[in-house]
């Protein structure tokens, strides 16, 4: 999956999969997460969020299923 690099204090870069609906989270760190079931419009406002560890936290993290790649 191509993911495009972001401005972030945590967050390195997102990806997203419209076929699957799976979103992808590579963290400074170099972890990286897959979010499943993520709908379009959820990718969108992340990648247009002001903050997107902030948007991540309060809109995704806990509420789709997740897998540590």
């Amino acid at each position: 999956m191509k993911r495009i690099n972001v401005e972030s204090s945590n967050i390195e870069s997102i990806g997203y999969d419209s076929k699957s609906q799976t979103l992808e989270i590579e963290f400074l760190n170099g972890s990286l997460y897959q979010y499943f079931d993520v709908p379009e419009h959820i990718f969108s406002a992340l990648m247009n969020a002001d903050s997107h560890g902030k948007y991540l936290n309060a809109n995704i993290k806990g509420i789709y299923r997740f897998s540590k790649v």
